[in-house]
């Protein structure tokens, strides 16, 4: 159990740092809000792709738990 745990945590790192980019990411944008036509390079890109496929690998390690549980 104790492993569900330490993944869990993994997840809910992982997680947290994404929203942080992302978060990151958008005040960089509304500085630059004007009329004109922004074009968007993100400057997170590669880190938070990265994040993206942690999260999403850790939450079917933890769907998969959770129904063998059941």
């Amino acid at each position: 159990m104790s492993n569900k745990l330490e993944i869990l945590e993994q997840y809910k790192e992982a997680t947290s740092k994404l929203k942080s980019l992302k978060a990151k990411e958008s005040e960089k944008i509304e500085t630059n809000s004007s009329t004109e036509t922004v074009v968007i390079q993100p400057q997170f890109g590669n880190e938070m792709n990265k994040l993206n496929h942690e999260c999403e690998a850790l939450n079917m390690i933890l769907e998969a738990m959770d129904a063998s549980e059941d």
